[in-house]
């Protein structure tokens, strides 16, 4: 396997600007004769169908939602980051570049992420034109607010449903190329495994999820844009058919996986409530723009927060981090949360929790004014606690979100496997350990608007592609594995339920290998997850048939897959001997609790080559250079 990341020479601020002059292109009348097929209708996904449909590519866009407007895109609350600089405070490109590779803890690729500080300006314009309602200040112009890891606003956002309102726009898109007929949607379908002809991807086998019928697509590409990994630990802020399937499936066929370990755990959620719950709730990392973050000084203070005086509260956040306060990055802001309540200074029955207040802001502004920020977010919270935040502080706590890691990709989107190109979330590419809020929304629509729109033309331009089709052997033999494992998940008819499973492979994970991790967790981890795996493929009892809608079915084959990719995360967090972003090392850190790098080891992707199920992986690296941004202990003093 080689990693040939691909990035183009010269000054990094020209690097995209040359490299697009030199990809190949491919006529209009030409485009009509390839066939894309997408995977996965979020923001990634849909852009990038509708862009590529627009420019004249046949393609088909499937997910296993009922509607694209049910992508898990349309839960990002805060915002979406660009460097437009319209609050005149200091922003620039070459400052979201600067402090997304710091806040990434000098563990991302920087010729990517300055493609996406520069394209980010675009994207803003594109979603506008497109009818996104952003929120506006009094003369029109749009409204910033800022976000972790950062010292200027620039996050634009509608209210708390900037996801939804943004996925609205790009569905928009999507539908009018449906109506055009240059996209076929196929809702209800599951990417069950990659098809590959003479080394290339060349199509994918599905389940309809209604019938159960099992099909193959073929195409000249195959572009992913499936999401991320965090349901790993059962109990995450994603939605509970997130999983890792599509890029599990196809790391099975070749596909590198890279730095799996680098999950994000969020600190702004609300706190688990009991073995009842099956995900958790994000609260938008916004409220801590008007939130002050805090617990009682007083070990094991059971009063109500209103009885506890100024003079007996600790703002650990602004204690900690004056210059960013209660805006430190996700990573820095979970881990001191934790060390607050493992001190006995936690809130709420468990003492899982930290008070997150906005009565000094409703002094300051009013609360007309925090209701018009936050209110529907506000209005959430209520509904699931019972607690008006009004009234009385938040009560948050952190959970597993985001997935920085994901299927290495070169600088063109494509993966180690030639023509499957890999977007959004579901790549590893920007966001190094640990990703700033308000960005995911950015390298989502920059990757599906902006990038492949490019380079796939240079890769279908470039490469010498057969006929391919579904009845061809490739096809019949992916289709035949894949029946297969359905019908050897139907006969086992054991005694336990998927989620029993499920709910137990996340304790695990998120014991030895959330938070925080240590070598004697992570090793334990990797003798736990095995004994996990067999005993569920001789004991889990699916439910129905392969033939008809089933929902065990489905829950069965992800959770078969997290059960051997929960053990290339546990691996890769091993082999990673230091501490950077969410992965935090508790033997590698610094006297004060911070994160503490190794860079002369560890300045490198680490990216997975699959060798069998139970098999130690094979690691390749590529190292990472830093000629634009220095080296330096990560600092938000």
């Amino acid at each position: 396997m080689e990693l040939n990341s691909k990035i183009p020479s010269g000054p990094i601020q020209d690097k995209w600007d040359s490299h697009k002059f030199n990809l190949k292109l491919i006529n209009p009348a030409n485009k009509r004769k390839y066939q894309v097929i997408v995977v996965g209708s979020g923001l990634a996904g849909a852009s990038a169908a509708a862009t590529l449909a627009e420019l004249g590519y046949d393609v088909k866009c499937f997910c296993f939602q009922d509607s694209p407007r049910r992508a898990h895109s349309i839960a990002a609350q805060g915002g979406i980051n660009a460097a437009k600089n319209y609050q005149n405070d200091g922003d620039s490109i070459y400052r979201l570049f600067y402090d997304t590779v710091k806040g990434g803890d000098f563990r991302s690729r920087e010729a990517n992420v300055y493609r996406l500080a520069q394209i980010s300006v675009n994207i803003i314009d594109q979603a506008a034109a497109q009818g996104v309602p952003f929120a506006r200040e009094y003369g029109g112009m749009l409204a910033n607010r800022s976000f972790g890891g950062a010292q200027v606003s620039r996050t634009f956002y509608a209210r708390g449903q900037t996801g939804q309102q943004l996925l609205l726009g790009a569905y928009s898109a999507l539908s009018r190329m449906i109506a055009a007929g240059k996209v076929k949607m196929y809702p209800r379908t599951e990417m069950l495994d990659l098809v590959m002809v003479d080394g290339k991807a060349r199509g994918i086998v599905t389940r309809d999820l209604t019938t159960g019928k099992i099909e193959s697509h073929a195409g000249h590409a195959v572009v992913m844009a499936t999401g991320g990994y965090s349901t790993v630990f059962y109990l995450s802020t994603n939605a509970m058919g997130c999983n890792v399937t599509a890029n599990w499936r196809a790391h099975r066929k070749g596909a590198a996986f890279a730095n799996p370990c680098y999950t994000q755990i969020h600190p702004t959620c609300i706190p688990v409530s009991g073995d009842h719950q099956s995900k958790l709730t994000l609260m938008s990392e916004s409220l801590r723009n008007d939130g002050r973050i805090w617990v009682p000084k007083k070990k094991g203070d059971t009063r109500a927060a209103k009885d506890i005086p100024e003079n007996e509260r600790d703002y650990y956040l602004e204690r900690l981090y004056p210059s960013f306060g209660n805006l430190a990055p996700r990573d820095l802001a979970s881990r001191r949360a934790k060390d607050m309540c493992d001190l006995g200074q936690g809130v709420g029955a468990t003492g899982l929790g930290v008070y997150l207040d906005f009565s000094d802001a409703m002094k300051r502004d009013g609360e007309a004014t925090i209701s018009e920020k936050y209110g529907n977010l506000f209005d959430m919270y209520e509904r699931i606690t019972g607690e008006n935040p009004y009234r009385q502080p938040m009560r948050i706590f952190p959970a597993p979100h985001y997935t920085m890691g994901g299927l290495w990709v070169d600088y063109n989107l494509m993966s180690t496997i030639p023509g499957l190109h890999v977007l959004g979330e579901a790549n590893f590419s920007d966001h190094g350990a640990n990703r700033l809020g308000a960005s995911a929304l950015m390298q989502g629509l920059a990757d599906g608007y902006f990038v492949i729109p490019y380079t796939i033309g240079d890769y279908l331009a470039r490469e010498e592609l057969k006929d391919v089709s579904p009845s061809d052997s490739e096809f019949i033999e992916t289709e035949k594995q894949v029946r297969q494992k359905i019908d050897r998940l139907l006969s086992i008819d054991g005694t336990r339920t998927v989620d029993s499973f499920h709910r137990e492979l996340g304790r695990i994970m998120w014991n030895h290998c959330g938070m925080a991790r240590t070598d004697k967790g992570l090793k334990e981890a990797l003798v736990k997850i095995p004994e996990l795996r067999d005993e569920f493929w001789n004991n889990v009892r699916v439910l129905g048939e392969g033939s008809d809608l089933n929902q065990s079915l489905e829950k069965a084959g992800r959770v078969a897959d997290f059960l051997e990719f929960a053990e290339l995360m546990c691996h890769d967090a091993l082999t990673r001997a230091e501490s950077c972003g969410g992965h935090f090392r508790e033997e590698h850190q610094t006297e004060d609790g911070e994160a503490k790098r190794n860079d002369e080891e560890y300045s490198h992707v680490s990216a997975w080559e699959f060798t069998g199920v139970g098999s130690t992986p094979k690691l390749h690296k590529e190292n990472l250079e830093f000629e634009n941004v220095k080296l330096a202990t990560r600092s938000y003093k």
